[in-house]
């Protein structure tokens, strides 16, 4: 008898708890004791007015929520129901084409998105030794990144770049001509302005096609925000676990860091370097390691980092370079001169690049970047005319190929190549080059 009234205890319902909203204060939401878990979704109701709210935090008053809706004409005394279950979304091949709001919702008009199979946003990792190696390059369309900064599939890399520079016009073009079967898109703290703009113009109806575009804009609550970016990486898991090949695009990491700041710092987290808590600096690791390779499909994720100030040693920066794989760097100085896409390529590194190209092509790249630098180190001189020729046969090397190496630098934002013809021209314009330092030397 004891054994099954001990099983009877264990599979018996919880029974229903309910709490009572006690204070409010700022974005935070007070709530008497109940039996809830970090994390999870409770109800909020008074009235006719229900809004949902995540548990963030407890103290000893009671529960700390965070709303996911906004508060006005909820009032003190109202009811916390909890849900029993933590924020999820729902994934299936119906999301391709679709545009979807921070929690998974679609917002394009076009109805709902069909057959859906629920899927929680909050997932581990694939387990380290079930990685396989990155071994095959990924095409992006860009012939800057292919040719001289090739990228693997299963790779993560930041594109670091400041304000203003083009890094969404580089978004758009890399999600056109990309190598991927499908493309998950999130564009997080955005100006509401901006996203019809990258749909319609830098992304277009080719992009979209074979996309699914998640939306979290500025003006929506912390949480909406830090919410989309697990949407759309949980979204881009779906699609790897059915063998796929995804893009995973976020833009930005960086205000997906300060959504966790503001969430972080409304519960009492101590800040630390520029005002960021420990707990953002513990999620961007959980968040971009759920990217890569697996066992089954691959994901590819490129994520921008908006550098404040163009300080690319800034704190998110930092901590974003030392978990990715790579690093694309935009420049204001590139794209004043209208270089576009403004990529630096000096700055720029793949630590998978040598990994899935052949050794032609990882020789032709060096030599291209090698000459470069050279050009660079002695641009001062060069554009006052103090530089003698003959001084260097590297520089000169340099100058001779100038015209040449910009010409394959530069793209338009509707134009993609592919790979093999981006290796092509780079290994052509090498051994081009290596005659003429070669001849100058003799």
């Amino acid at each position: 008898m004891t054994e099954e009234l001990l099983a009877r205890v264990r599979t018996a319902k919880r029974l229903a708890s309910y709490g009572r909203i006690t204070r409010v204060i700022g974005q935070v939401v007070e709530s008497s004791a109940i039996p809830v878990a970090v994390g999870e979704v409770c109800r909020l109701s008074t009235g006719q007015r229900t809004v949902l709210a995540m548990v963030a935090g407890f103290q000893e008053r009671g529960v700390m929520l965070l709303p996911i809706g906004e508060l006005e004409g909820i009032q003190p005394g109202a009811t916390v129901a909890p849900l029993g279950r933590p924020l999820y979304v729902g994934v299936g091949d119906g999301l391709v084409g679709r545009v979807l709001d921070g929690l998974g919702n679609p917002i394009d008009g076009r109805g709902p998105v069909g057959p859906v199979t629920l899927r929680s946003l909050y997932a581990d990792p694939p387990s380290p030794l079930d990685r396989p190696p990155v071994t095959s390059p990924f095409t992006t369309g860009v012939r800057a990144i292919d040719g001289l900064e090739s990228l693997g599939r299963g790779q993560r890399v930041g594109i670091m770049a400041g304000s203003g520079v083009g890094k969404s016009v580089l978004l758009g073009m890399i999600s056109r001509g990309a190598s991927s079967d499908v493309n998950v898109i999130a564009l997080l703290g955005e100006r509401g302005r901006e996203v019809r703009e990258f749909i319609e113009r830098d992304l277009g109806p080719e992009g979209l096609a074979r996309s699914v575009v998640v939306v979290a804009t500025s003006d929506q609550s912390a949480i909406v925000r830090a919410a989309g970016a697990l949407v759309a990486t949980t979204i881009a898991e779906h699609f790897r676990d059915s063998g796929r090949d995804v893009l995973l695009l976020m833009d930005s990491v960086t205000r997906v860091a300060m959504a966790w700041r503001e969430v972080g710092l409304s519960v009492g987290e101590p800040p630390t370097t520029k005002g960021y808590p420990p707990s953002v600096f513990a999620g961007l690791p959980r968040l971009l390691e759920r990217a890569g390779a697996a066992a089954v499909g691959t994901i590819t994720g490129l994520y921008t980092v908006l550098v404040e100030g163009d300080d690319f040693n800034e704190p998110i920066a930092d901590a974003a370079r030392s978990i990715l794989d790579g690093h694309v760097v935009l420049a204001r100085s590139l794209a004043t001169a209208k270089h576009f896409p403004a990529i630096d390529v000096l700055e720029s590194v793949s630590r998978v690049r040598d990994a899935v190209i052949d050794p032609a092509h990882r020789d032709a790249a060096n030599v291209l970047v090698r000459l470069e630098a050279a050009y660079r180190a002695h641009e001062d001189l060069i554009a006052v005319g103090a530089y003698q020729r003959g001084a260097n046969a590297a520089v000169d090397t340099a100058i001779a190929i100038r015209p040449a190496l910009l010409d394959f630098l530069r793209q338009r934002p509707d134009s993609h190549g592919t790979f093999a013809t981006s290796r092509e021209a780079v290994v052509e314009l090498a051994a081009r080059a290596t005659a003429l330092e070669q001849g100058g030397a003799r």
